[in-house]
């Protein structure tokens, strides 16, 4: 077989579709090639400092620094929300993980720690650690993820909440991440 060499391949019409290959068929990308915009728009982003959390409070985390950012897709200074850009709607995966720890250095335990994916405003999934014995523990990791259909303008926030021994809350500690990345339509 030949070898086409092309800089752009085009549909016919415009908004059209080109096929590649057939059922079965396999493509291999050549050793170096990177495919561009695969798991494209992706972000990550973590805490600078640590965040208070009120007792018993749900509260949303405010993931204020950017890792990476591909599409410019996650509001790091005022909503503290990932919003779907207009022709990326798909499956993303979701992730965020979180270290709560009791507030001024207090060793009452923590009973509850949280953490939740909200979509479009409304829970969509929480995770938590739950503590009723005697011990003390006064920190807790708490992670969560989630595979999730998205549309056009869906926008995604984390939230957090704490349960303390003390009834002072907790703290989200410094470094604490969120992130997602699509991985299909």
């Amino acid at each position: 077989m030949g070898t086409i060499k092309t800089t752009n391949i085009e549909p016919i019409a415009d908004n059209g579709t080109v096929t590649l290959g057939s059922s079965g068929d396999t493509f291999t990308l050549g050793s170096g090639v990177v495919q561009s915009n695969l798991n494209y728009p992706a972000f990550e982003t973590y805490l600078s400092a640590n965040q208070n959390i009120s007792n018993t409070t749900i509260t949303k985390m405010q993931f204020n620094t950017e890792r990476f950012d591909t599409d410019s897709v996650y509001d790091n200074s005022t909503n503290y929300r990932f919003t779907v850009p207009s022709g990326k709607a798909g499956k993303y995966f979701i992730y965020a993980r979180g270290t709560q720890q009791t507030q001024s250095g207090s060793f009452y335990k923590l009973f509850q720690s949280k953490i939740y994916i909200y979509k479009n405003g409304s829970d969509y999934k929480n995770q938590g650690n739950y503590n009723n014995n005697s011990s003390q523990p006064i920190n807790q990791t708490v992670g969560i993820s989630a595979t999730i259909d998205l549309s056009v303008g869906d926008y995604i926030e984390i939230f957090g909440f704490t349960e303390s021994g003390d009834s002072t809350g907790g703290i989200f500690v410094a470094n604490s991440y969120f992130g997602a990345y699509r991985i299909g339509s």
